[in-house]
């Protein structure tokens, strides 16, 4: 039976590693994202896991070392935030492009400069294009069970891919919640034993990583990365699938709450989604037709999906926590790409909150519906994008 408990998101996370047991950890602690090394150190003092616990001088050698691990044979994972995931930036392209299937919990937290300890998803968005699949969380018990699911998945032999599960930092990361563990051997059970793809250890059978690909074959194999991503998608239905089955709870591409009916709808991702939901079940009282469609996997991005839920709205409100300087936000575009072929294609704008941790109240976002309320009895959208609660207009 699970066992139901109070934990931080980060606690959590790290009963999720813990669970897993992986073969190697190798972390660069950065806040927020400590407390999930601090409490998963713990763990390997006491003898709970079997993993080597590498402690490195930087991110890049975290990421680095983890690397060198999965070519080596085993299942490896670490956690990291803000500029600790930026320092990562070469070493993430490379995990994804040598198909290694790193787990990796990413704390959301706002890049510097300014320094800011709070969240927003400049991070992991912009690691977007880096290769890896990439999970979001709306509170504790969606990052355990994201985490859980993300070894099956990335070592599935359709797929071979690194793993991000991201959670908002501090908001979720620190705050306490109550959700189930499930016990240890069903969810070993259910994520089974690793199988290492050509390993280094194999001097039976070697092999060569990282080598010298030119002109002759590197866009073949950029090929091969992009064709596994796709086919992912399927990998993960298949597995929140299962997952369902097993844990009894289910978990699609993505979430939609009151969408069936909806005229006005907002796009968001991770824990501002409770918020609005909160707001929804208000405005429903009123009669009022809103929904939510909140993203769970961003990578790879369900374009045709999205666009199935959507195609019976009216307005769509896109609400991103992170900037594309010179562009719109990075989920807008991602939603307007997929209503780009829609045959009724709902009204359209971009919304930017939350940076730094910025806090958005529930009439904060009352004022958002209001504002598509306004825009869709107009029949056009005033402002394509703006920024949320800020100074100076």
């Amino acid at each position: 039976m699970p066992k139901t408990i109070a934990i931080t998101g980060n606690g959590a996370m790290a009963e999720a590693m813990r669970q897993i047991n992986p073969d190697v950890v190798a972390a660069f602690p950065i806040t927020p994202s400590t407390q999930i090394i601090e409490d998963f150190a713990k763990f390997v003092a006491d003898g709970k896991v079997d993993t080597e616990l590498i402690t490195v001088e930087s991110e890049h050698s975290a990421m680095s070392a983890c690397i060198g691990a999965s070519v080596a044979g085993g299942r490896v994972m670490t956690a990291t935030s803000s500029n600790g995931l930026a320092l990562m930036w070469e070493m993430l392209y490379i995990a994804a492009s040598m198909r290694q299937p790193v787990l990796m919990t990413v704390v959301n937290r706002a890049i510097s400069a300014p320094i800011n300890i709070h969240c927003d998803h400049g991070d992991s968005m912009g690691a977007r294009d880096a290769g890896w699949i990439q999970f979001y969380a709306e509170n504790n018990q969606e990052a355990y069970d994201n985490m859980i699911m993300a070894p099956v998945i990335g070592e599935n032999m359709e797929v071979r891919l690194p793993v991000m599960v991201c959670m908002d930092g501090f908001i979720i990361s620190h705050s306490i919640e109550t959700m189930e563990i499930e016990e240890d051997q069903k969810v070993r059970d259910f994520i089974g034993e690793h199988t290492a793809l050509n390993s280094l250890l194999d001097t039976d059978n070697p092999v060569t990583w990282g080598a010298l690909d030119l002109h002759d074959y590197y866009i073949e194999h950029r090929r091969g990365q992009q064709e596994a991503m796709y086919r992912a998608k399927s990998v993960i239905e298949d597995v929140s699938m299962r997952f369902g089955e097993e844990f009894g709870r289910k978990y699609d591409l993505f979430e939609s709450y009151c969408l069936d009916d909806a005229d006005r709808v907002v796009v968001a991702i991770n824990s501002v989604a409770g918020e609005i939901k909160e707001v929804i079940d208000e405005l429903r009282e009123q009669g009022e037709k809103v929904g939510l469609l909140k993203i769970r996997l961003f990578r790879p991005f369900p374009y045709a999906e999205i666009a199935q839920a959507l195609k019976g709205c009216k307005i769509v409100t896109v609400m991103d926590r992170s900037t594309s300087m010179g562009a719109y936000g990075p989920l807008f575009s991602e939603i307007s790409n997929a209503l780009y072929d829609a045959e009724a294609k709902p009204l359209l704008y971009n919304r930017t909150y939350g940076l730094g941790g910025r806090v958005m109240l529930l009439d904060d976002i009352k004022d958002v519906f209001k504002e598509s309320e306004e825009y869709l009895n107009n029949g056009k959208v005033e402002k394509m994008f703006d920024f949320l609660n800020v100074r100076g207009g």
